[in-house]
């Protein structure tokens, strides 16, 4: 399929997705909010694929937020919509992908930007990156879901503090906060994370989507129970079946 707004590309076991809009610091807008889902949904549906990464083009931005003049002059409904429509088909959907989704954040990542990277299951940042949640400087809050992933990946307090102040942060201090998994100069951003992506790439897939599920549920009363099912359902699959012997037969495993 031909994008727009977004490059994919396939690396082996690996997709990377990078979003092409740097006349605008890849701000996102409606079009590449649809492009994205298409792509995202495209390469959950393909099982040669184990592993997407998120990246914005450029040097200066992962994504420097939403494009505003797009809902500058919405009302109650329509901005109602906006929030439920991005994310229903975007940030959820990235959240509960079957397979592990890397933000590689070479850059801005503001408002919508560090929304759609808390929607990634891992976040890697470049040493130039820059984070927060500006919306009530504009009279707003964050719509994308920001209000919801930053408590889980921070504690409220530290959301508080971000949401309510505005302030950006940088991304060591994002590290130390648990916002972002490691920090890499510019240039070892992009390889480290491909790296990573290698080395989940080994591991069972089936495993990994039943993680995914499980991890999702952990602030949830139902999150034990979820585990407990997921367990026990992999043992009627193949690749639990192949982990096993390999492990007997002291070799690596075929998954």
């Amino acid at each position: 399929m031909n994008y727009d707004n977004i490059i994919l590309q396939i690396e082996e076991k690996t997709a990377v997705i990078t979003i092409n809009r740097p006349e605008s610091l890849n701000a996102l807008n409606a079009a590449t909010i649809r492009e994205l889902s298409e792509a995202f949904g495209e390469l959950d549906s393909n099982k040669e694929i184990r592993v997407v990464i998120l990246t914005g083009s450029g040097e200066k931005s992962f994504v420097a937020g939403a494009d505003i003049k797009e809902f500058s002059d919405f009302g109650t409904q329509a901005a109602e919509e906006l929030s439920r429509n991005g994310q229903n088909i975007l940030f959820n959907k990235i959240e509960n992908l079957s397979k592990p989704v890397i933000a590689a954040v070479n850059g801005f990542a503001l408002g919508g930007g560090l929304e759609l990277a808390m929607a990634c299951h891992i976040r890697y940042a470049s040493e130039n990156a820059k984070l927060g949640l500006p919306e009530v400087t504009l009279g707003l809050i964050p719509g994308y879901g920001g209000t919801q992933r930053l408590p889980k990946l921070v504690g409220k307090g530290l959301a508080n503090e971000l949401i309510f102040s505005a302030k950006m942060i940088s991304a060591q201090r994002a590290k130390e906060i648990g916002l972002v998994n490691e920090v890499f100069s510019l240039e070892e951003l992009l390889p480290q994370t491909k790296a990573l992506a290698a080395l989940i790439s080994r591991n069972s897939p089936m495993g990994i989507s039943k993680a995914i599920i499980a991890v999702n549920e952990f602030d949830k009363t139902s999150g034990y129970e979820t585990e407990i099912k997921s367990f026990g359902e992999l043992f009627e699959m193949k690749d639990k079946k192949e982990g096993v012997l390999a492990f007997l037969e002291k070799r690596k495993p075929n998954f």
